[in-house]
């Protein structure tokens, strides 16, 4: 199966279905030289129906192939959200390396979990005779989408010596529960009772142990993603630092203690690879939201994922927090490049419009890589860089000076009128970092991803800027609103095609 380029809003080098709607990344997991994405698949329509899980995998995080539908529903129900692990120690009794699946079967007014199996690296699966080996015995009907991994209890000794954890989410909690072998969970512990945001039902939890600042100091990650009241409006994700025994976790951080892992609108159900080479702890995300998910003015298909990003902890005067940056395998991407020549940028003139810096188009598939200095008399409130696509058509993204903060703009780029609220100035804070403002930029078709603060504070946003005769190109410009901003250095990449 191959993905058309050239529908509207299809993007250039974000991953999509082949057609039809898309939404959380499930099973994700690195075995013999493939990254498997699985996915929450409506093979019927472009709407959210009867969930399958849809398959893709790709060896260089970048170029993806797409493979048959996995898992289909049943007489248990449709197939939620889940994860999948390799059975290295044959734990289960499957046999040596099997590829085991652990997911949510959905059926009205219940939710359980089960297993399959399968033999050739995902290509086929069976499901479980026994299913469900996780029943829901609370009275909660949002009991869902496991997360699972292997706990090694000295893995430095003995890798084999440990235990299997399952964490999922029943209402606005994690429940964690362990096994010697995939089929019988025991409940150890919970965690989230009257801490952080209860906006809405939580979400395809995960859990990762990170490095602080790449040194020896190793902490816990949960994440959870929240299906609305979030920070941005709608649905986000939320996480939480600490300690984590094998059995349940422990939050650093005061109940109250709120942190988001994107302060876009358009980050959700973020999930990492299970078994990665080098240790690396790589997620990727589903680029929607629940408020207007069913909605976005897409044709063929409808959903996309985020570009894969690598994720790290590091130690801030707040305490520690997440990190995401882009992986490196996306520069296999970049063709032509462009540098803007440093200088000051000027603030438009008393009822003139800002003069372009950048005089020309590019192609809509970009990367950009910009620095801003700031002098120590400055008057100008906000810089940044303004994307055009037509007149009175735009994209920004920023620093807003006065307020120590990253914005993106969207309100000239987003054709969904039925969530006008939605289309607002997105913003995150961003520590103090003296004088220079780094921006790493991210933009395709339908979607911008923009990261600053070194990783720490990043926006994803939809964006629709036209729905009809759409030109394959954009003006790029850099603008300040007073004096005292110079650009320091600057690239443009246009990035090449990666579609399955």
């Amino acid at each position: 199966m191959s993905t058309p380029t050239r529908e509207p809003y299809r993007p250039v080098y974000h991953f999509t279905p082949p057609a039809n709607w898309l939404n959380d990344p499930n099973g994700m997991v690195y075995f013999q030289g493939e990254y498997h994405l699985f996915y929450q698949y409506h093979p019927g329509s472009t709407l959210w129906g009867p969930m399958h899980w849809g398959h893709a995998v790709t060896t260089d995080l970048v170029h993806w192939r797409h493979l048959p539908v996995a898992l289909y529903p049943d007489e248990l129900g449709a197939i939620f959200s889940g994860s999948a692990v390799i059975d290295w120690h044959n734990t289960a009794g499957f046999g040596p390396e099997t590829m085991v699946a652990i997911y949510t079967h959905d059926i009205p007014n219940a939710q359980d979990q089960c297993l399959a199996t399968s033999h050739d690296a995902g290509r086929t699966w069976e499901k479980y005779a026994y299913n469900p080996v996780v029943l829901n015995t609370i009275p909660l009907r949002d009991f869902r989408d496991p997360k699972v991994f292997w706990y090694a209890s000295n893995p430095d000794v003995d890798p084999a010596a440990g235990h299997w954890v399952l964490l999922l989410v029943a209402g606005d909690v994690v429940l964690f529960y362990t096994s010697p072998d995939l089929k019988q969970w025991t409940q150890s512990g919970s965690f989230g009772a009257g801490a952080g945001a209860k906006g809405g039902v939580w979400e395809t939890p995960e859990l990762l142990h990170l490095a602080v600042d790449g040194g020896a100091e190793r902490r816990w990650l949960l994440v959870v993603a929240v299906g609305d009241g979030a920070i941005a409006g709608g649905s986000g994700v939320q996480y939480f630092v600490g300690d984590f025994d094998g059995h349940v976790f422990t939050s650093d951080n005061p109940n109250d203690t709120v942190l988001w892992a994107d302060y876009g609108a358009d980050f959700y159900a973020p999930q990492a690879w299970n078994d990665p080479p080098d240790d690396r702890r790589i997620w990727l995300a589903w680029m929607s939201n629940w408020a207007y998910a069913r909605e976005t003015p897409t044709t063929a298909f409808r959903g996309a994922m985020t570009i894969p990003r690598e994720v790290a902890l590091t130690r801030t005067p707040a305490g520690i927090r997440l990190v995401q940056r882009p992986v490196v395998e996306l520069a296999m991407l970049r063709s032509a490049s462009w540098r803007l020549a440093p200088g000051n940028i000027a603030p438009p003139a008393p009822g003139e419009p800002s003069p372009e810096q950048t005089d020309r188009r590019y192609p809509e598939a970009l990367e950009c890589k910009v620095t801003f200095q700031c002098a120590a008399a400055i008057t100008a409130q906000r810089c940044g860089i303004r994307f055009c696509y037509a007149e009175g058509v735009y994209l920004e993204a920023g620093i807003d000076l006065a307020r120590g903060a990253l914005f993106v703009d969207r309100t000239q780029v987003w054709e969904v009128p039925e969530h006008p609220t939605l289309a607002v100035v997105q913003t995150a804070p961003l520590a103090s970092a003296g004088d220079m403002h780094h921006l790493h930029i991210f933009l395709d078709r339908s979607s911008v991803e923009v990261f600053a603060g070194g990783g720490q504070v990043v926006i994803t946003d939809q964006i629709f800027p036209r729905s009809d005769d759409r030109a394959p190109d954009v003006t790029v410009q850099l603008f300040a609103d007073g004096e005292g901003v110079r650009l320091v250095e600057g690239v443009i990449y246009a990035l090449e095609p990666a579609a399955g």
